[in-house]
């Protein structure tokens, strides 16, 4: 059987339009300079990127909050849900490129007046029926790219919605690592205090004893019982901040503020090796990065769709049906009814219209040009920092153990020289006063040697945001979409793009 001249003519306009021309620049990555080395790269760098490094710590407490905060995290569900809205977004703009099809029925009875003037035939009634069902079909041909051009923003925008969540993923893992981190440091800080306190508490009792028996002045027993009261106050201070860091953590993993059990002494934590990577590595392993490349790639897309607008907007409507007056006659021959149309509209005078969104959308371009460039400067800022405070914190811990050690050997001879007479209890408080305040800050430092092993490996990305975003809790089903062709093959998708945005 042969096909009719309209169907040829609509298959025809539908290959055109599907082929039809793109207008707008095709998206290049932009070259960006990118160093050779990191200035603070060290030769024990390991190529252990991929891995769940944060069990390199061996604390079995801090790999379960992580595991909760990657379930039970609001922000990873809020961004998770981000990606749907994003996906739906993607599906609707795209379902523009082919026919809308919609069917429809109605019926009617009416009685039509007989006070207007025509007397109706004999044996008509006024009271008559009427049916009708229909088929309609409307399309706007995309010859100029205006909606190819909007879908490739919107697959844009849906690949940026996923690096996101990425990205999400990425920074609660480090918060939840730094905050445990630092929740340990706290106890610690919080042990040498209660330490210090019992301890000074014990030479008060004896100031006291020996002021009663007139072997110490009242100014020495008032020195001793002021240090007391100077450490007493740090408790809580201490206890205060470790409360609120239980919080946070609390928080972190998707449960209201409360405690949080404790693992490993800070000291017994283990310490993670530097993970491996050239600069020019984290323009495809940070997900932050990716994410602000798909929202350039976007807004390129969008200067073809704001162009297309000068050219002519072409659209085809049909209709196929049946009306009758009998239910019965509804599908016969002689109730047949169709149409067909077509129309295009060319603009000719806009006042500046199209041309302001021609600007606007180039303008745009440029911002998320600037902001991508600018996103990679502070990536390489951010690792260089984190480099070099792996390197100075190190440092400044091997010297604070000295630190403290002296200031042992200091505190025991300083006392011993009060006991024997030769000197004065001041230099027993000063020796004392300085131990305490090293060891705080001794135990600190320890802390902040973990802290920047975290903040290395968020700000080097790498495979192992993949393998912490297995352990979410898994998307909702996605709904089967119409295959098509790539709308541009100028358009990259980034690494580790999910098979069910690809297929789409």
């Amino acid at each position: 059987m042969q096909a009719t001249a309209p169907a040829r003519l609509l298959a025809s306009i539908m290959l055109l339009g599907l082929s039809g021309c793109l207008l707008g620049p095709n998206y290049v990555r932009p070259v960006v300079d990118v160093p050779a080395t990191y200035r603070f790269a060290q030769g024990e760098a390991a190529g252990i990127a991929n891995a769940a490094w944060w069990e390199q710590f061996q604390d079995p407490v801090l790999d379960q909050l992580i595991a909760a905060a990657l379930q039970d995290n609001r922000d990873v569900k809020v961004a998770a849900a981000r990606v749907d809205e994003f996906r739906g977004q993607f599906v609707t703009t795209r379902s523009a490129l082919f026919p809308q099809l919609s069917a429809g029925a109605d019926a009617s009875r009416q009685r039509i007046s007989q006070n207007e003037g025509v007397p109706l035939p004999r044996g008509v009634s006024p009271i008559y029926n009427q049916f009708d069902a229909s088929l309609s079909v409307a399309w706007e041909i995309d010859l100029f790219g205006k909606v190819r051009r909007e879908t490739e923003a919107a697959r844009a925008n849906l690949l940026a919605s996923e690096e996101g969540r990425r990205a999400t993923i990425l920074t609660l893992v480090g918060s939840v690592a730094s905050g445990y981190i630092n929740l340990r440091s706290l106890d610690r800080q919080l042990d040498i205090a209660k330490e210090t306190v019992d301890s000074r508490a014990e030479s008060v009792r004896v100031f006291e004893a020996r002021f009663r028996g007139g072997e110490v002045s009242q100014m020495e027993l008032a020195q001793s019982q002021s240090e007391y009261e100077a450490a007493r106050v740090t408790v809580p201070q201490i206890e205060a901040q470790i409360a609120q860091q239980e919080d946070a953590l609390s928080v972190l993993i998707g449960q209201n503020p409360g405690a949080i059990l404790r693992g490993r002494e800070l000291a017994q934590m283990g310490a993670p090796q530097i993970p491996e990577g050239l600069p020019s590595d984290l323009l495809e392993r940070r997900p932050d990065l990716l994410e602000a490349e798909q929202a350039l790639v976007a807004q390129n897309a969008l200067i073809g769709a704001a162009r297309a607008l000068y050219f002519p907007s072409i659209s085809l409507t049909g209709l196929f049906g049946s009306v009758s007056t009998q239910f019965s006659n509804l599908f016969t021959g002689p109730a047949r009814v169709w149409s067909f149309a077509g129309s295009i509209v060319q603009p000719i005078f806009t006042a500046g219209n199209i041309t302001g969104q021609v600007h606007q959308a180039e303008a745009r371009q440029q911002q998320a040009l600037y902001s991508y460039e600018k996103s990679i400067q502070v990536a390489f800022q951010e690792v260089e920092d984190a480099l070099v405070s792996v390197q100075k914190t190190h440092q400044a811990l091997d010297a604070q153990n000295l630190q403290v050690e002296a200031l042992h050997t200091y505190a025991h001879l300083a006392r011993q020289r009060y006991e024997g007479g030769y000197t004065s209890y001041i230099e027993v408080l000063d020796a004392e006063r300085s131990l305490f305040n090293a060891q705080l800050s001794y135990t600190q430092t320890q802390g902040a040697v973990l802290i920047a092993f975290v903040t290395l490996y968020k700000a080097m990305g790498g495979g192992w945001v993949l393998e912490a975003e297995k352990r979410t809790v898994p998307p909702p089903a996605e709904q089967t979409t119409p295959a098509m062709a790539p709308v541009s093959q100028n358009t990259p998708a980034p690494a580790g793009l999910s098979a069910a945005v690809e297929a789409r």
